[in-house]
């Protein structure tokens, strides 16, 4: 066996391993990309809840206040 077929059958695996490790990292990447935007829109949703929350509480504050 050369030098050459030692290499070859060595590096074949190594490179098959590095390329299969590469596009999982890329899907799970992806999975979590997914997962971030979940919590953004469910973050945006939430704000917007809070400040219409803030809005009802403010009028039925001003109209106490006015009333007093």
């Amino acid at each position: 066996m050369t030098n050459e077929q030692l290499y070859i059958v060595i590096g074949a695996p190594m490179l098959f391993n590095a390329l299969l490790i590469g596009v999982l990292v890329a899907y799970i990447n992806s999975k979590f990309e997914g997962v971030n935007q979940r919590f953004d829109d469910m973050r945006d949703l939430w704000r917007a809840e809070l400040r219409r929350v803030e809005e009802i509480i403010d009028a039925r504050l001003k109209h106490l206040e006015e009333r007093a």
